[in-house]
């Protein structure tokens, strides 16, 4: 089996948004599902590490895309893993069609935790730490892996909203991807008929769960440049954002 895994997806019409274009938070699902089909078919994905009480989490992601895919369109991510350490893995994407057409790329850090205990356990306790037959360090990936987002103290606080159903994922927690979807409410579709995502960062420092009320606070830090803080609680924070436009 290849190192490196190619999935195809679509970008089905109601997972576009106004300009026939998927939604970023459609394609960090996809993402996210690539990086499972790729890690179960090496043994050491979700289905099986929920079996011994033990989960990935998403703890890093970053996507830089030059464009999305068209409604309708089929195109390829492309996932493998870049390194490991014991509690913290790096995996990488490649979104590209079947000519070759690169669309943009990800990055992403995982840990793998204990479901009991909430805590980090070590990666290479599975399979006599298997993973490491997979680790590819010879693919580019050509974006920036990103920093610690920085936010002064005086920001501005733009939205607070409720937490339900939808908003939760196998792990019992707020799913990975309704931050980012939620994070990109924060601008309207005036907004988005002049700007174009280029690049989206989110890291996640704590966990939210459902009924938590999250507290957006949001700081303009260079031109089409906005960094953002999600609070719980009204100053626990869970996670923080970057999001780049053109």
């Amino acid at each position: 089996m290849d190192k490196i895994g190619t999935y195809e997806f679509m970008a089905e019409p109601f997972h576009c948004d106004f300009s026939q274009r998927l939604f970023m938070g459609h394609l960090g699902n996809h993402l996210l599902n690539a990086a499972d089909f790729h890690s179960t078919d090496r043994g050491f994905g979700m289905k099986y590490l929920l079996s011994i009480k033990r989960s990935w989490v998403l703890s890093r992601l970053a996507i830089e895309m030059d464009e999305m895919p068209l409604m309708y369109t089929k195109f390829n991510v492309e996932t493998w893993v870049e390194s490991a350490m014991r509690y913290f893995t790096s995996r990488n994407f490649r979104v590209v069609d079947g000519h070759g057409k690169v669309y943009g790329y990800g990055r992403s850090i995982w840990a793998m935790i204990d479901t009991e205990s909430r805590q980090p356990t070590d990666i290479y306790a599975i399979d006599n730490g298997a993973i490491n037959n997979w680790i590819v360090k010879d693919k580019d990936c050509p974006i920036d892996k990103g920093g610690r987002v920085k936010m002064g103290d005086d920001v501005e606080l733009v939205r607070t909203i409720d937490t339900y159903y939808n908003d939760v994922d196998i792990n019992g927690h707020i799913n990975s991807v309704k931050y980012i979807e939620h994070v990109l409410d924060l601008w309207d579709l005036t907004w988005y008929r002049e700007h174009r995502i280029k690049r989206l960062e989110i890291a996640y420092v704590a966990e939210a769960h459902l009924g938590d009320r999250l507290s957006f606070y949001r700081e303009m830090t260079a031109e089409n440049e906005y960094c953002i803080r999600i609070c719980k609680d009204g100053d626990v924070e869970v996670c923080r954002s970057k999001v780049t436009f053109v």
